[in-house]
């Protein structure tokens, strides 16, 4: 099973929601940016960062606006299921960029990475990284990896929403649209999924059939999904025999 949510903000009462008692060994816990307990590197910090990874289920993290870069980058890099990781600790892992992953029996795409709008008061380095906002190579490469897949995956987790649905969402317009949603929006006209989940809106809500801005609440992501997602390669395979 994979579990997804919004914004954790270094609260560790959301892995008390009762929701997660169902979750097993090799299950998920997905979280959707400003996972926010890779801060400020007090001892106090890394003993949360270890109660994580020994939960019994996979956490999983893509990075939002607020995060601090240069120690999350401190990590190692290295490959788990089929993608692009860091390791933290025990069962917890951030999922990098344009990575495809093979979780839960499931295929998932992750882009994590945002656009702060208050970026002229933060500091950089302080509270604010520039690092925050995808570079091109990382763009390329999430293109690359989606045809690899055949523009075929099961569930999509992003930090920003497409500007589609960030239009929709924020009619107010309060919250201006940047590349990152524009980059977003192309690959949702052009791939095939079951559900796209993101969280810098700060909103529970679920879009039909299958867009959720995810907040503080937990969504089970394969709650309503019935069969895989069929590709444009494979509807015309059916088309021809």
């Amino acid at each position: 099973m994979i579990y997804i949510t919004g914004d954790t903000h270094a609260d560790f009462s959301r892995f008390k929601n009762p929701a997660l008692r169902k979750l097993k060994k090799n299950d998920a816990l997905i979280i959707c940016g400003d996972f926010g307990f890779i801060w400020n590197g007090s001892p106090e910090e890394k003993k949360l960062l270890k109660k994580i990874g020994k939960l019994r289920y996979n956490v999983l993290f893509v990075e939002g606006c607020h995060e601090n870069y240069d120690l999350l980058e401190q990590y190692e890099v290295s490959e788990w299921c089929g993608g692009k990781t860091r390791l933290i600790s025990g069962r917890l892992r951030q999922l990098m960029r344009g990575q495809v992953y093979e979780i839960a029996g499931k295929k998932v795409f992750s882009f994590g990475g945002g656009q702060s709008d208050d970026s002229y008061d933060l500091v950089e380095g302080q509270n604010w990284w520039a690092r925050e906002i995808p570079s091109e190579e990382e763009l390329a490469e999430g293109i690359r990896n989606l045809e690899k897949a055949g523009n075929c995956v099961d569930f999509v987790v992003t930090y920003e929403p497409p500007s589609g649905l960030h239009d929709f969402l924020d009619r107010s317009g309060a919250e201006e649209r940047n590349h990152i949603n524009t980059y977003l929006n192309g690959i949702f006209e052009k791939i095939t999924f079951n559900g796209w989940y993101f969280g810098k809106l700060h909103l529970n809500k679920l879009i039909p059939p299958k867009y959720n801005a995810v907040y503080d609440g937990i969504t089970a992501a394969d709650k309503n999904v019935t069969q895989k997602p069929v590709s444009e390669k494979q509807r015309d395979e059916e088309k021809e025999n």
